[in-house]
């Protein structure tokens, strides 16, 4: 169990106040790490900072100076950043002929370029440490796509090959960079389409293990991708999908 304690090492992990980067800060935290949550709403970061007795830093991931200067912040408090999870994101649901392109320039800076602004600041201390893990969160919409969220789509496909290029440039300096893409997972953001008897049917359906994914499946693949247990894992995507990548 040595290789997937993090016991010593600092974790920052964007999105955090909520739904999925909630789940993998507390999961980390469980496995040893030093916790910094973030988030934009100052008062929902702190109500999840008391339940999780962590460390938080509120910062806009999309605004380059609020990102040079947070993560400044928790260097300056932590010592340094080991681990980095960029997981802040959101969807926007609307027909591509119909959809705006400050609405497609929104979910895009939130979904992919933060993931770059956050990566390039956390990765300079890394880089000088030589050792760190990035691990990007992606969706099954990494892989496949469907109606109404072209802009979510496209992000998410685009954070892969983000991936990929963190991993060319960086791999070699001692970083270990990857992807965690879940599937349809039941959370506060997708609870509209859970209670939604034909949206669920069609997951359940497309989703060869049957079911939604619980939030809980998500904490074994994000300490293994944030630990020595992955030491020489770079560049991947690991998809939590319940099979719906595997099958057509």
């Amino acid at each position: 169990m040595e290789l997937f304690d993090l016991s010593g090492r600092v974790a920052l992990v964007t999105g955090s106040s909520r739904g999925i980067g909630r789940t993998i800060a507390a999961g980390l935290a469980r496995a040893g790490a030093t916790v910094v949550l973030n988030g934009r709403d100052p008062e929902r970061l702190a109500a999840t900072r008391a339940e999780l007795d962590c460390d938080s830093e509120a910062f806009d991931v999309t605004d380059e100076a609020a990102v040079t200067r947070g993560v400044a912040e928790v260097t300056e408090r932590h010592g340094g950043v080991d681990i980095l999870v960029n997981n802040a994101g959101f969807q926007h649901r609307e027909p591509m002929l119909d959809l705006d392109l400050a609405d497609w320039d929104a979910v895009l800076r939130t979904d992919l370029t933060s993931a770059f602004l956050v990566g390039r600041a956390v990765a300079r201390g890394m880089i000088e440490r030589g050792s760190g893990k990035i691990l990007n969160v992606c969706s099954v919409q990494t892989e496949l796509a469907r109606p109404s969220i072209a802009a979510y789509t496209a992000a998410k496909g685009g954070l892969r090959n983000l991936t990929r290029a963190m991993t060319a440039e960086w791999a070699g300096r001692g970083l270990q960079i990857n992807g965690l893409a879940p599937g349809y997972f039941a959370t506060e953001l997708t609870q509209a389409l859970v209670d939604d008897p034909d949206f669920s049917a069609w997951v359940t359906g497309r989703t060869p293990a049957g079911r939604w994914g619980d939030l809980a499946d998500l904490v074994g693949p994000a300490v293994f991708l944030c630990s020595d247990a992955s030491a020489f894992v770079n560049g991947q995507v690991l998809f939590v999908d319940g099979g719906m990548t595997a099958v057509v």
